[in-house]
């Protein structure tokens, strides 16, 4: 006489071993979600600091600047940037070279630069 074993569920492995696959695809989840609020962040102060770039740059272009170096900090977003913006000549004396970088004030890094040419005429 041959027994049949009568299947009336899961085993505890057969469950565990699911629920570790399961855990381990919610974790991935999880770490995606939090690497895309970073990237979007960084993003965002990229675009921010390109802002306070360009209008540095169109300042400079609405009046002839002064030659040498300057700096300061803007209010863009909620937030402080920090920026420096450096004015040179260039071989035709008609023209000048206007060069902005732009960061946070709490980080030496660079998040934006922007550079322009103004002729006097």
């Amino acid at each position: 006489m041959t027994r049949q074993r009568a299947e009336q569920g899961f085993t505890l492995i057969e469950v565990l071993v699911a629920m570790s696959v399961f855990s381990i695809a919610a974790l991935a989840l999880v770490n995606v979600s939090g690497e895309n609020t970073r990237t979007a962040a960084a993003i965002e102060a990229k675009v921010m600091a390109g802002v306070v770039a360009d209008n540095r740059i169109a300042e400079s272009l609405i009046d002839w600047p002064p030659i040498g170096e300057s700096a300061g900090v803007d209010q863009a977003g909620d937030r402080p940037w920090r920026w420096a913006r450096k004015v040179s000549r260039t071989s035709d004396p008609e023209v000048l070279r206007i060069d902005v970088v732009v960061g946070r004030p709490d980080d030496k890094r660079t998040l934006a630069e922007a550079t322009a040419f103004r002729g006097r005429r």
